[in-house]
């Protein structure tokens, strides 16, 4: 029993309820061994109507076509007590002729919801009435049906007509198309049919009784049960009822109707009467079967497949596709074909369909002459149709278009890219760059090579894939005939060269370049824009090759993107090198050399835009073994910032000469910024070394701190003052003196340097901070290289992948002293005495030095600046030698009064002793000091070992009247004690 309700559960829901009624019966008769069996179902007021019969003769069930619901017989007895009944057949069959033959009579009703809709029976042998497991069975299988019969799809067709208007035009509407009317008591059961009706539902006058029976016995009986329950569930739900069914007419055959009625209720919502119409619709029936001819002829394949995958209908295109004739093809399964077991995945996807009732296609191969079908598979009520279409041409057309539309695709965005990537090419070379990247691979080409007319000669501008002995040879190219890119040039139209034959042919003194460039085939594309040919772009391959018409055009259309991409970088290449030219003009083009402090720097601009900017470093050497270091930063990048940082440059250097203190050199600056009457934001930094007392006194103005590395590897940063930026501020500025031993770096930059949008200052300078403790590491501390240092720092710093927004100056200085045995200093008196002790002095100590040679001239000096002294100034006076890379002599009194040169007469006893000094010295200079000033000079050691004579300018100044007197030192008329 088991086994035969998991069968029936297999089956699929939606089959037909005339199925359903077969299979419930079948399988009953079979479990049970009955005879035979019966399904009825309930009608209006108190009929059954039988709708199925197995193994029944027409003899014994043609007296149960309708029967009565409150009558003794089986069903209806079932269906009253809603219970499974048995009867004998003694009783049951009183009054029947034929006697039914078996014991007796099993019904069970069939319910639906909270109702009996109808009864199951069964006629049992000589075994008798049903044990409890077979009770059960019948049980389980009546709830099978009616659940089935819930899912069945409606056989009909619904009807849609508009009844509108008033009752006249209703009755003669009704009248001209041969509609009947009916009215249905649905309390008493009585049914009243007008002539209409007893004509369409094929009853004559005499054998009607008004009963809803006589309707009942007309109907088909697989059309009986699902206009039933559109007749109850139109009364339940209180709408409107439409079916279509057959009806037996009077000569015994079916035809179709359909019908629409609506019902009333009382007070209390109970259904009173139904009123409708009915009319024959066989001519739509008709048409259908037209349809079906058309279907037969039409030029897709057309199946019609059952529920259970049996065909039922193929037309002649189908059996042509399929290689089966129609009688062949005709109850076979749809995966039996030959032709189905081909295609692989039919099955699978004709199911899913089924099951989720949602049409799908796809293509396929059928047969063995390469033809390539549609397969479209529509699920139905009753089945599936599968519709075949061939669509060989039509793909093979699709295909086509998609590749072309492809190639349009792939041309489109070559073009996007290479716009793109041409609009981010800043220089002559980025535009080289982006069409080998862009152009070649796509091509399939191997060379590159792009030239521009300068003067009258061919110049190369970027090349890609040739050896580098042939564009010696085709560089400097000039305007010759027989030339294949002045010939473009000149014509200004492209030349594409398939082969070296055509290019020998075409060019017969230049068979030798094809070989020596290694290519087969050129493109040669002249570059025009602004309506100007000034330069051609050579595509080269490899191997001999004809373009097509498509890829000529887009080579030719990419030839005039690349053109306007190489006139607007030419352009930028040539205000780059005249920005660059601006920048090294205005910064130092070589740090000098002074004994103070070795040093390298970098100047480093903004990631876009010119390479100028008004970030600057410098050194200046002054005097006494003193050298100023600076760094300052005009905000902004480009010519105008420029401009300001060189005034601001030239001014300092003016201000140091002087040598002011830094306060006062920035204060000097911050009137100058402030007078420009301009949004003018500097900053800078100024550092004074003195290396006699390795002192650095730093004066800022807005600027960062330096970086101070001694010579163990610890960094610290200054606390400066926080002094606003030049121009902002009111003087005094502040100055911080550090002592800074021997061998210590100070490392002076902009803000550039360490600050960015995605780097806050503090986090720069810690990163400077490590990576200059790292580098002492690595590099042999103190002694490390400072030109790789700042490339250590700028790359630490400022990546090159990593574009900067703001310029950056960077200056890295080795501070060295002058120590304790290098300098020799004096108090003296202020009387004339001093100079003799002077002389004394000097000539001691340069013997102590070894610059025995220097003696008289530094003796000359030092006598003629004391002299001066103790003449014109005040005390107190004293004497100081500085023994570095020059001889240094410098002379310190109280007085603030700064001594100039003037031009003396012939008469003049006076006047002289400077210009004496100028002729007697590399330089010469005075610098005020915190108790008076100091008047130095200074002299090369270069020629120390020699004996110098005193030059004849010289003794023409001391001696006008002597103009015989030779240069012997030894001769001059002075002594210790003049």
């Amino acid at each position: 029993m088991n086994a035969r309700l998991a069968l029936l559960a297999a089956v699929d829901p939606g089959v037909t309820e005339s199925e359903v009624f077969r299979l419930a019966l079948q399988h009953a008769v079979a479990e049970l061994g009955a005879l035979g069996g019966a399904i009825h179902l309930r009608g209006p007021m108190s009929a059954l109507r039988l709708v199925s019969s197995t193994g029944l003769p027409p003899a014994l069930t043609r007296p149960w076509e309708i029967i009565d619901q409150e009558g003794p017989t089986a069903p209806a007895r079932a269906l009253h007590q809603g219970s499974g009944v048995w009867v004998p057949v003694q009783s049951s069959s009183a009054g029947q002729v034929p006697a039914w033959p078996g014991t007796g009579l099993a019904a069970v009703p069939v319910s639906g919801g909270d109702r009996s809709i109808g009864t199951i029976t069964v006629l049992m042998g000589d075994q008798g009435e049903p044990t409890p497991e077979q009770w059960k069975f019948l049980r389980d299988l009546a709830a099978w049906t009616e659940e089935r019969m819930r899912q069945a799809p409606p056989p009909s067709r619904p009807f849609h007509p508009e009844l509108s208007g008033n009752r006249d035009r209703l009755r003669q509407a009704l009248k001209e198309v041969s509609v009947g009317s009916w009215d249905w008591d649905i309390r008493g059961g009585e049914l009243i049919w007008d002539e209409a009706a007893l004509e369409l539902y094929g009853t004559r006058p005499e054998d009607y009784t008004a009963r809803v029976e006589n309707w009942m016995a007309c109907v088909h009986p697989d059309d009986l049960a699902p206009t039933l329950d559109a007749v109850d569930r139109a009364i339940r739900e209180h709408g409107v009822f439409e079916a279509e069914y057959r009806v037996r007419r009077l000569d015994g055959t079916y035809g179709w109707t359909q019908a629409r009625a609506r019902a009333t209720y009382d007070e209390h919502g109970e259904p009173l009467r139904m009123i409708g119409v009915g009319w024959e619709s066989d001519e739509s029936r008709t048409a259908r079967d037209a349809l079906s001819r058309a279907l037969r002829h039409m030029s897709d394949g057309f199946l019609a497949v059952d529920d259970e995958w049996r065909i039922t209908f193929a037309n002649l295109e189908a059996e042509r596709t399929l290689g089966l004739s129609e009688e062949e093809l005709f109850g076979r399964f749809l995966w039996e074909l030959p032709t189905a077991r081909e295609v692989p995945g039919l099955e699978d996807r004709c199911r899913k369909a089924a099951a989720e009732e949602t049409p799908v296609g796809f293509d396929a191969m059928l047969g063995d002459a390469g033809r390539r079908y549609h397969l479209r598979v529509v699920p139905g009520p009753d089945g599936v149709t599968l519709y075949i279409t061939d669509v060989t041409e039509k793909r093979q057309h699709e295909e086509e278009r998609r590749a072309s539309e492809l190639a349009a695709t792939r041309r489109a965005a070559r073009i996007g890219e290479l716009t793109a990537a041409l609009a981010k090419a800043t220089t002559s070379q980025d535009v080289v760059a982006a069409v080998a990247r862009r152009v070649l691979p796509p091509f399939a080409a191997t060379g590159l090579l792009v030239q521009a007319v300068e003067g009258d000669r061919l110049h190369t501008v970027g090349a890609d894939g040739y050896p580098e002995d042939f564009l010696g040879t085709v560089d400097g190219l000039g305007r010759t005939p027989g030339e294949p890119a002045w010939d473009v040039i000149e014509a200004g139209q492209p030349l594409f060269i398939s082969s070296i034959d055509e290019y020998t042919t075409r060019y017969p003194r230049l068979t030798g370049r094809p070989s020596r460039a290694g290519k087969q085939a050129w493109a040669f594309l002249p570059l025009t824009a602004s309506g100007k040919t000034f330069g051609v772009c050579v595509v080269a391959f490899d191997r001999a090759r004809r373009l097509t018409d498509e890829e000529r055009t887009l080579l030719t259309t990419i030839s005039a993107l690349v053109a306007q991409a190489l006139e607007r970088a030419r352009l930028y290449d040539a205000e780059h090198t005249r920005s660059r030219e601006l920048q090294r003009s205005l910064l130092p083009r070589a740090l000098p050399e002074v004994p103070a402090c070795t040093a390298a720097a970098r100047y480093l601009p903004a990631g876009q835009g010119m390479d100028v900017g008004g970030d600057w470093y410098d050194i200046i050497p002054l005097s006494g073994g003193q050298v100023a270091l600076v760094v300052g930063d005009v905000m902004g990048h480009g010519l105008p910032e420029a401009a300001t940082m060189g005034r601001l440059r030239t001014a300092l250097h003016t201000l140091a000469d002087l040598e002011l203190p830094p306060d006062e050199i920035m204060s000097h600056l911050n009137d100058l910024v402030a007078g420009m009457g301009e949004e003018s934001y500097v900053t800078c930094l100024y550092a004074l070394y003195d290396s006699t007392t390795q002192i650095c006194s730093i004066a800022g103005a807005g600027h960062p701190p330096p970086a101070v590395v001694h010579p163990d590897g610890t960094v610290h940063f200054p606390e400066l003052s926080a002094d606003p930026p030049l121009g902002a501020g009111e003087p005094p500025f502040e100055t911080v003196e550090l002592k800074v031993p021997e061998g210590s770096l100070l490392v002076l930059y902009t803000d550039g340097l360490v600050e960015s949008s995605k780097r806050e200052m503090d986090e720069g300078m810690a990163d400077l901070a490590r990576l200059l403790r790292t580098a002492y590491r690595t590099e042999s501390g103190a002694e490390a290289d400072l030109e790789q240092l700042c490339d250590t720092l700028t790359e630490g710093l400022l990546p090159a992948e990593h574009p900067t927004a703001d310029d950056a100056a960077l200056l890295v200085a080795r501070l060295h002293a002058l120590t304790g045995d290098k300098i020799a200093s004096w108090p003296l008196p202020e009387d004339p005495r001093a100079a003799g002790q002077a002389r004394r002095h000097v000539r001691e100590q340069l013997r102590t030095w070894g610059l025995e040679d220097l003696t008289p001239t530094t003796e000359l000096l030092a006598s003629e600046l004391v002299g001066n002294v103790v003449r014109h100034a005040k005390g107190p006076v004293s004497l100081r030698l500085l023994h570095g890379a020059e001889l240094i002599c410098e002379v310190f009194d109280g007085s603030l009064t700064m001594p100039r040169i003037r031009r003396a007469t012939d008469t003049d006893e006076g006047g002289r002793g400077l210009q004496l000094v100028t002729a007697l010295t590399q330089r010469w200079g005075t610098r005020y000091t915190p108790t008076g000033k100091c008047i130095w000079t200074e002299q090369s050691l270069n020629n120390s070992g020699t004996r110098p004579e005193l030059p004849d300018e010289a003794l023409e100044l001391m001696f006008p009247d002597a103009a015989d007197l030779t240069g012997d030192l030894d001769s001059l008329p002075f002594g210790d004690d003049d």
